[in-house]
């Protein structure tokens, strides 16, 4: 039998469970020889400010629930492996369940990886910003304001900024995404 190349399939998993499939897939690989066959597990997540207490906190959302993604080479008992592993329900099929499961497109993947790097480049965006430079706060009690830059944290993502309130300047600490350039 010829071998076949590694392709991404998807499978669909117990709401909520999606982390635990990939945790039990990632210690397969290292103790067993199903690192010979499985090359990558992912979970589609986003990363999302949410406001908890006051507070801007930063929380990894999934994008897809109930789903995996997984870079395999379905040869042998490697299918059966993981449609029986914990949690997992089947892979994602065409309607007729008795065919192989179906790959997903290079391209979709490639695109759903670039989504992620775009998350990564906000990260840079931090070191964008320079001492000096006019910033509008566009978040909480201070949104409308502007303020100038005091001091830049890339490695926080964070700007010290200093705005006037009443006439007199009143520093604050802001995310990158609570401000825009003037």
């Amino acid at each position: 039998m010829a071998e076949e190349k590694k392709n991404w399939y998807v499978l669909r998993a117990i709401s909520g469970k999606e982390i635990k499939v990939k945790e039990m897939l990632d210690a397969a690989c290292k103790n067993t020889d199903l690192g010979k066959y499985l090359f990558q597990v992912l979970i589609p997540t986003e990363k999302v400010y949410t406001t908890r207490a006051g507070k801007k906190v930063l929380k990894e959302k999934n994008l897809l629930s109930g789903y995996v993604f997984v870079q395999a080479n379905l040869q042998g008992e490697v299918e059966d492996y993981l449609r029986n592993t914990t949690n997992v329900i089947d892979f994602v099929r065409t309607r007729d369940a008795a065919r192989r499961p179906e790959p997903v497109r290079e391209s979709e993947i490639a695109r759903m990886l670039g989504a992620a790097e775009i998350e990564a480049e906000s990260a840079e965006r931090a070191s964008d910003y320079i001492v000096g430079e006019k910033v509008k706060v566009n978040f909480g009690p201070f949104s409308g304001f502007t303020g100038e830059i005091e001091e830049v944290m890339p490695d926080k993502r964070k700007l010290k900024v200093s705005v006037k309130v009443f006439g007199r300047p009143t520093p604050l600490e802001l995310d990158v995404t609570q401000v825009d350039r003037e």
